[in-house]
Parts: structure tokens; C-alpha cells; sequence
């Protein structure tokens, strides 16, 4: 902020309304399934973070002096590290003067992270921020329930050696029962994958479609990492005490659809069409990347890969749009910015499911749902399939829910420059029946 010294706040402010702001680049961790690795080394969430931060730090070579704020999304809180953005930024180096925090929604919460961080730099209270996410639902917290909770809490004001007896006494087995996590939503109980299921069946997405996309997304990321694509995106990380290094994302399995088809349903047992291979599996990972202004770039000698064009995020309705984020939100962005699908030259999106993903290619096509849903005259448009998610996905490399959102933008960006295009979309869906969309385009000094 040096170099504005002497002119206003207002008039900084109003500066930063009107800069670009733009990626320089992005880091995150291999992605593995939970109860591998990073379960059997104990690793917790801000551990994680630290490893996508630390990396993000020596790829770009910046200082972490420069830093002004960290924010990381995640979903699943460690209630010893409820902030996780900070004890992820101490641990990668970041100074304890660096304000830092944490956010949460959902699937999306490291795209909520990097809003946050835009507003931070438009509202002129930083220049330079780190955004990402973590997840561990290895290390899911695990409590007792409702009764036993209460038990508990009110045994804190017992004093003497007979209360503490008659509480001992009046416990029973039931009271050790564990609760068990479930991942639903609270307002309606079912579960994601159930909710998909409703989904492919209402927009006729079959068996067959899905387990073809899921083969899809296997087999292009592992050949995005054996030509190095994804590879470059990872830091390798390594645990004491022997500090085998782990560097690729375990998920991945090539398989046939003979195969596939033999799997059986995973939610609806007697009618569904998602299995285990079809759905995105539970994962452990973090990831982080560097934004900051324009002229802050310049000032560094940063290249940025690209500029944030536009971002929206948006809310549906429970029963029947939990899934379709990614419809509502790529309307709405591409409306605020007056581009096309068209225009996209690469296309991310988040697979949850298999199912997922189809519903929303068919939404998007749909002149019906557009007029009934979206306030448009005709369909958004269609996904061209040789610019969406070349390098796979989430069904294959994994999804840490509080660190996708920014493999997204890192995946995107390094896609346009090696693809030579200028404009990439990438959205999500979350739950809560939410959606995200955001528009970058490969930086150009």
C-alpha cells in the first residue's frame, strides 16, 4: 500500500474497485481417499492446509510477509482447530500478524473463500491474498448423543465423591453409543446421493450414461497425470518418522464397463442407478492459490495465469434443484458478463455424480427449463464435451468438499494456457441447494 500513500482511503478504494485482480497460481496436496494415507499418519486438517500453503509459497517465491489475509474453506471442523486457515497459515511459514480465516459452505467453500478474499481487495483491505481449503474426513469428530451429551455437560458442576458415584451408576451402555456422521442434509435427511438418484431418474439419465462418464473421468485424469498436467498442480508431501513421500491421487482406477455395471446401486438399493464408482468418493486434501491486484503483480514481477473476470453464487430449492448449482450459477455469470457458453474455451465443473454432472448437461440444453426455472427465453446453451473436464474430475481425483472449489481455478487457468484459450467456466453444486459459477480468462500483459 506503500505506493498509495499519498492520496485517500476513498480514493484508494476507489482504485481497487476498478483493478483487476487476478491468479498468479495455485498448489494443493495429492487428494486421497479417507482411511489411506493421511489417516494412517494421523494427519489432521490444518496439517493438510499447511502442506497446499508451504507449497504455494515456494512455487511463486513470494514472501510471506506480503501475505495480507489467508482464508480457507472447509466443511468438516476440528473443533481443536476451528479456525484452520489459521493454524494452516502459522504452520506454512505465514507471520501471526497475517489476519486469517476460516469459511464454510459446503461443497463450495473455497470458492467462498476466494470471494471473500476478492471483497477483502475491493473494499481496499488487502492487496495480496491467499484462498483455498481443506478437508479431512478421516478425521471426522465423532461425538456421543443427544442424552449422553447432556449427561456430560451437566456432570461438570458435580463436587463430591458420591455425586460423581451416582452419575458413574446411572449410565447405560446405550449412553456409549456413538453418533454417527451422516452427510444430509438437515432439512430434508436425505442424503446427496439420494437426491441424485431422484435426479437422474427425473431427467432420464440412465445406468449406461453414467458409467460411461465415470470411465471418462478416470481415464482422463490418469492421462493428465502420466503426460504431468496434474502433477504440477501437487506438492508431494511426506510423514516422519521413514518420510515416504506421497505424490499422486489414489483415487484413480481405470476400469471397464463390464466392470462397472457389475457394481450395485449405492443409495436406492432396489431402483438407483449411482454405485460407489458413479459418485464421488470421501477424501482427504487441501489446496491454496495466490491472488492479489493487477498493479501488485506487476510491482512483484508476477506473471498471473489469469484475471477474475465475474463469479456469482446462487440458491435453489431443496427437493428438486439440490444438484443443478451449476446450471443456475453458469446462467446468472454469463448473463452479468454477457459472454456465451460458446465463448468458454475450457469447461470445469465439479462431479459429484456422474448423474449429477448428465442432469446438468441436460438442463443447460433444455429451452423448457430455461423458460421455467431460469427467466431465459431459450436454453443456456450446450456443453461442448471436448472442452469440459479434460483432465477428469472429481469422481476420479477426489473431493476434499472444503478444497475443490480452488483445484477448480488452478485446473481451469493452467487448462487455458495449455489449450491456448482465452475464456474458462467453472462451476459447482453444494449442499444446501447451492450453486457456483466464476468466469476467468488467461491473463495477457
Amino acid at each position: 500500500m506503500h505506493a498509495l500513500k499519498n492520496i485517500s482511503t476513498f480514493e484508494v478504494n476507489n482504485l481497487k474497485m476498478n483493478e483487476k485482480i487476478v491468479f498468479i497460481d495455485g498448489c494443493r496436496t495429492p487428494f486421497l481417499k479417507s482411511g489411506t494415507d493421511y489417516f494412517n499418519h494421523d494427519i489432521m486438517s490444518y496439517q493438510l492446509g499447511q502442506y497446499a500453503i508451504k507449497g504455494l509459497l515456494v512455487k511463486t517465491g513470494l514472501d510471506p510477509k506480503l501475505v495480507d489475509t489467508v482464508i480457507m474453506g472447509t466443511v468438516i471442523s476440528n473443533i481443536q482447530t476451528s479456525n484452520v486457515a489459521r493454524e494452516s497459515a502459522l504452520g506454512a511459514g505465514i507471520p501471526m500478524s497475517t489476519p486469517c480465516h476460516t469459511v464454510t459452505q459446503a461443497c463450495i467453500s473455497a470458492n467462498q473463500a476466494v470471494a471473500a478474499g476478492i471483497g477483502a481487495i475491493r473494499s481496499g483491505q488487502a492487496e495480496i491474498f491467499i484462498a483455498g481449503g481443506v478437508d479431512n474426513t478421516s478425521d471426522t469428530p465423532i461425538g456421543f448423543k443427544k442424552e449422553m451429551r447432556k449427561k456430560l455437560f451437566a456432570a461438570q458442576k458435580l463436587k463430591t465423591f458420591g455425586d460423581n458415584l451416582k452419575f458413574v451408576f446411572s449410565l447405560r451402555p446405550r449412553h456409549f453409543a456413538p453418533e454417527r456422521p451422516k452427510v444430509a442434509e438437515f432439512t430434508t435427511q436425505r442424503t446427496m446421493g439420494q437426491d441424485c438418484d431422484i435426479l437422474a431418474a427425473k431427467y432420464g439419465v440412465t445406468r449406461e450414461e453414467q458409467d460411461e462418464f465415470c470411465l471418462r473421468s478416470h481415464t482422463l485424469s490418469d492421462q493428465a497425470w502420466k503426460d504431468g498436467h496434474l502433477k504440477a498442480e501437487v506438492v508431494e508431501v511426506a510423514f516422519p518418522p521413514k518420510f515416504k513421500p506421497v505424490n499422486y491421487d489414489n483415487g484413480i482406477r481405470v476400469s471397464s464397463l463390464e466392470k462397472l455395471a457389475k457394481l450395485r446401486p449405492a443409495f436406492d438399493k432396489k431402483h438407483g442407478t449411482l454405485t460407489a464408482a458413479n459418485s464421488s468418493f470421501l477424501t482427504d486434501g487441501g489446496s491454496a492459490g495466490l491472488f492479489m491486484t493487477e498493479s501488485k503483480a506487476k510491482e512483484l514481477g508476477l506473471t498471473p495465469k489469469a484475471e477474475i473476470v465475474d463469479f456469482c453464487f446462487t440458491g435453489q430449492e431443496l427437493d428438486e434443484e439440490l444438484l443443478l448449482g451449476p446450471t443456475f450459477a453458469t446462467s446468472k455469470v454469463l448473463q452479468k458478463t454477457g459472454l456465451t457458453l460458446e465463448d468458454m474455451d475450457v469447461i470445469e465443473f465439479h462431479e459429484a455424480f456422474a448423474g449429477q454432472i448428465l442432469a446438468n448437461i441436460k438442463t443447460l440444453a433444455s429451452d423448457d427449463f430455461a423458460k421455467s426455472k431460469l427467466g431465459r427465453d431459450k436454453a443456456v446453451g450446450t456443453i461442448n464435451m471436448e472442452k469440459f473436464n479434460l483432465w477428469g474430475g472429481s469422481l476420479s481425483i477426489g473431493h476434499p468438499f472444503g478444497a475443490t472449489g480452488v483445484r477448480l481455478i488452478n485446473t481451469a487457468a493452467n487448462r487455458l494456457h495449455h489449450e491456448g484459450g482465452k475464456y474458462a467456466i467453472l462451476a459447482a453444486c453444494a449442499a444446501g441447494a447451492h450453486g457456483h459459477a466464476m468466469i476467468i480468462k488467461k491473463y495477457e500483459a
